[in-house]
Formats: C-alpha cells, structure tokens, sequence
C-alpha cells in the first residue's frame, strides 16, 4: 500500500486523531488486518459483538477497566463467565496463542483507539509486559 493511501484512509477512519506518528498508523492499520482475520468472526467488524454469544468492542467497560485482561486474553483466551456492560457471556473466547507480542500490541492499539476509544498506542514493550504476567 502506497504511503499516501495510508495516510488517506487513515485520516477518513479518524484512528490518527492527535496521534499522527508513523508507528500508530503502522500498528493501527495491521491492527485492523489481525481484527478482521482473528476476532471479527465472534466480535463482528463493527465491535458490536454476537448478541448474548460474544461481547461487544466498541462499547465495553470490561475493555475500559481490564486493559491488561485484554491483552491477555488476546493470546490466552479465556473461559468462565465475564460480565461487559452488566451482561453475563459465558462463552469460552478462544486466545491466538501463535501471535507475536508486537501482533498482540497492534490488535490493541486497533481495538483501543476505534468505535470511540482514543487509548492511543500499545507499544509491543508494554504488551510484552503484561504478557509476560498473564496467568
């Protein structure tokens, strides 16, 4: 993909907004990929998630409050039950575990700054961190 098409399409998705730097816009854009191929499925490509199956992205206090349950749960997934916006899901979300911690960083930084999150850049540092802490 040529540079300026990037910045284009980036610049309509509003994902640059105050974070212009090269690295968001590299990790937000192969964020967006992973998404599409690894969570869409299940969480659908507007976050809006699969009725009472799977919780929604685009608005959830679980993802506001649990950021590094997050990313856990990214490469480690997750059984039990888990309550987003005061509704019990109780479907085991299978994790990727073959993605890299740079992978796992650009998912987040995609999913934390679309559909009204502004979190702003996951550096792979700090997804490598909590990573490493994940149960």
């Amino acid at each position: 993909m040529r540079m300026w098409s990037l910045i284009a399409i980036c610049a309509a998705l509003s994902c640059c907004r105050g974070n212009s730097s090269p690295t968001f816009r590299q990790y937000y854009v192969q964020g967006e990929k992973l998404y599409l191929q690894h969570c869409s499925n299940c969480h659908q490509t507007d976050g809006s998630g699969l009725g009472r199956l799977y919780p929604p992205l685009n608005t959830s206090d679980y993802m506001t409050e649990n950021f590094d349950s997050v990313i856990c749960l990214i490469r480690h997934g997750k059984s039990g039950e888990m309550f987003v916006n005061g509704v019990q899901f109780n479907q085991p979300m299978p994790g990727i575990p073959t993605l890299s911690d740079i992978e796992v960083a650009e998912i987040a930084t995609y999913i934390y700054n679309t559909w009204g999150h502004e979190r702003g850049l996951v550096e792979v540092k700090e997804a490598a961190e909590v990573l490493a802490k994940c149960e």
